[in-house]
């Protein structure tokens, strides 16, 4: 059973996620996991001025995903940053470069998972996960969430991501907040989750 974690991160909010998706993934007897990010868009130029040229420095390791690593998972969880209630440019492209991969029916009955970040509480996590189901959907996945199960999004007693469309961070206006345990305690569950029905899936052919 092999499992993808494919994931942008500009300023390493999402990273942090991804590699705790990725251990904990690896918890789940038979698995073999891969982390990878998509291919960068901007100029190193551009994320000087952005402030982003550190946390991609501390990426500089994981290997660049191409869309020819997604068929040989069982299950891919994909993470992305929030652009104004959808997901960022970086991802969208990698996506949009999968078209071969839709006209083969090669994603069919895999596993899709997303985990998501914003700057603030109400700034598109739900919407960035939700928007992101419809190409896994396009892709014939057999989409995961967060479910209830997962007690971490049921409390009120502090601020903090995740709901039972995906698990996701608040990273704060100046990206000032790096994940809680709460919202890294419920990527490592989406992520044993995905992985065991990838396990149940296995095989799985359609037709």
């Amino acid at each position: 059973m092999k499992i993808l974690v494919v994931y942008y991160s500009m300023y390493g909010h999402i990273y942090e996620l991804a590699k705790a998706a990725a251990e904990a993934a690896k918890s789940v007897k038979g698995a073999e996991v891969q982390l990878k990010r998509v291919p960068e868009t901007l100029s190193a130029e551009v994320l000087g001025k952005m402030g982003a040229l550190e946390a991609q420095k501390a990426q500089a390791a994981v290997p660049v995903c191409t869309p020819e690593d997604l068929p040989a998972a069982d299950a891919i969880l994909f993470g992305t940053p929030t652009r104004f209630g959808n997901m960022c440019g970086q991802m969208r492209q990698f996506l949009d470069s999968t078209g071969g991969l839709w006209a083969k029916g090669a994603l069919v009955g895999k596993v899709g998972s997303v985990f998501a970040g914003s700057a603030t509480q109400h700034g598109g996590q739900e919407s960035t996960i939700l928007s992101f189901h419809t190409t896994l959907l396009h892709h014939g996945m057999v989409v995961a969430g967060l479910p209830y199960t997962f007690q971490g999004q049921m409390g009120v007693a502090e601020i903090t991501g995740c709901s039972p469309y995906g698990a996701s961070t608040i990273a704060g206006g100046q990206g000032e907040r790096m994940p809680s345990k709460n919202e890294l305690d419920g990527v490592r569950y989406q992520a044993r989750y995905a992985a065991r029905l990838a396990e149940k899936l296995a095989g799985f052919k359609i037709g």
